[in-house]
């Protein structure tokens, strides 16, 4: 796949769970990958999903005092190494220093998913997991696998963005630093209809037979990464074939739109597809039990510092959104990305993005500590 769509896709040992901590597990390679599994998980939506998995990996070393901890969470689709961009020597999640714990989302495949959980929740009849659903499974991987009840940092890029909200609402005293890239705190109307596309592209081929398939509805994704690409990237973006930076010499606009077609997300399920957005579709900070669905007074129970870096040309979650949701954090720092990358420009789709997210996160995660 090409770079651009590798960031595109991008910004884009079991153990059953129990009351006990277990003892820390020998340290694994960094980016090896890892299963955390819960015998019985019980979804907000009042299912309960059997032996959930819980993909993640991680980067470093957990010190003695387990005060170098950053969680990462996954965004769309993602797997554990989404956050390679500021996972590394001289960048702002330095492994010599942090012990960063990277974690996939319910429904990418590796994660429980509706591809690779059997019946009687296969396919179409996996439960719908909420960003909720997916904190309180990390809740659980980071105390019952490593004793971990305390973070120095949560940084999240897009879907991960949004989990990094909800872990600050639902366990405020959890982590002394919060970052946001291209993501808000709740999925307002407009970027429901966006998804409600996407899903409506997937489920209009014959093909995909009520979720039910006996081979992917390729025409269905090949429609989804059109209308994804659509709102990906900004106007300008497109206006100024940016996509050149990184295509080969000669690659002409038809090739671009046919690379979206065919290879957006190589050999993703359907029903996966649609669980995730689905998930997406589903945040609000507001509905976390105790707020009664109000946004503002869920957002102003945030104890934490907030670094906001919502990108300047984002279509998914619009600047606006973000200078809306910024004015009830009692402690933020609202700090736009300065990129006509639109979207993926949270997750340094260009090497310009990439320095300045580098350096505005390292330079938040070394400031002081909040104040009660």
């Amino acid at each position: 796949m090409v770079p651009v769509l590798r960031a595109a896709a991008a910004a884009l040992a079991l153990l059953h769970a129990g009351p006990a901590v277990a003892a820390a597990p020998a340290p694994a390679p960094d980016g090896a990958p890892q299963v955390f599994t819960i015998s019985s998980l019980s979804l907000e939506g009042g299912a309960t999903l059997a032996n959930a998995r819980v993909e993640y990996a991680t980067y470093g070393r957990l010190n003695a005092a387990k005060d170098n901890v950053v969680l990462t969470p996954s965004h769309y689709m993602a797997d554990s190494h989404g956050y390679e961009w500021l996972i590394g020597p001289g960048k702002a999640l330095d492994p010599a220093r942090y012990f960063v714990v990277s974690t996939e989302l319910f429904g990418n495949g590796r994660s429980s998913s509706p591809s690779n959980t059997p019946e009687p929740q296969h396919g179409p009849r996996f439960p719908v997991t909420t960003i909720r659903d997916n904190v309180e499974a990390v809740h659980r991987l980071l105390h019952e696998r490593f004793g971990i009840d305390h973070v120095h940092a949560i940084v999240g890029f897009s879907m991960g963005g949004e989990q990094a909200f909800q872990w600050a609402v639902s366990h405020p005293d959890f982590a002394d630093r919060i970052v946001v890239t291209s993501a808000t705190a709740k999925a307002w109307p407009h970027g429901i209809v966006r998804l409600e596309s996407e899903i409506g592209a997937i489920t209009a081929d014959p093909a995909f037979q009520g979720g039910d398939y006996r081979a992917e509805p390729t025409n269905g994704i090949g429609t989804f990464g059109l209308v994804w690409a659509a709102w990906l990237y900004s106007q300008e973006w497109w206006r100024k074939e940016l996509w050149r930076d990184d295509f080969p010499p000669g690659t002409t606009f038809d090739q671009v739109l046919a690379s979206f077609r065919t290879g957006f997300i190589p050999g993703a399920d359907a029903n996966d597809l649609i669980l995730q957005m689905r998930t997406w579709e589903r945040h609000d900070v507001g509905a976390t039990p105790g707020f009664g669905g109000d946004v503002p007074r869920a957002l102003a129970s945030i104890k934490a510092p907030v670094l906001y870096m919502p990108s300047e040309t984002d279509l998914y979650f619009p600047l606006e959104d973000a200078r809306y949701e910024a004015r009830f954090i009692p402690h933020v720092v609202l700090k736009p990305i300065p990129s006509l990358w639109g979207h993926p420009a949270g997750a340094a789709a260009d090497p310009a993005d990439g320095a300045f997210l580098n350096t505005n996160i390292s330079a938040f995660l070394e400031g002081p500590p909040r104040s009660e």
